[in-house]
């Protein structure tokens, strides 16, 4: 659960870059349409990569109950820290595609 959680909450973030204004506030520049387009590629492939994540560690029936938490929970966190600690959530999710890697290698 702990790799869909880190997958989703960069896929969200991704997705919320790949918005001009967020992406602006963020990153103190602005953003081309191909960059726009990658981030909402990201975003996506991301959290279908944590959908799979959850599925293969719970099967279908829990994993797509354990996703939609995570799903909550993450898109929660990003909601919570971007108005307060906007860089402390764009640091949040380098660290969660870092720490992915690990949470992957543990789930196996």
């Amino acid at each position: 659960m702990l790799l869909a959680l880190l997958l989703t909450y960069a896929g969200f973030t991704a997705l919320c870059l790949s918005m001009p204004r967020h992406h602006d506030e963020l990153l103190s520049r602005k953003s081309s349409t191909r960059r726009r387009q990658g981030l909402k590629l990201a975003g996506w492939f991301l959290l279908g990569l944590s959908l799979w994540a959850a599925v293969s560690a719970n099967g279908w029936s829990f994993g797509l109950v354990d996703w939609f938490a995570v799903l909550m929970l993450s898109a929660l966190a990003l909601v919570l820290l971007l108005p307060y600690r906007p860089r402390f959530a764009l640091a949040l999710a380098g660290v969660s595609l870092l720490a992915s890697p690990v949470a992957a290698w543990a789930q196996c």
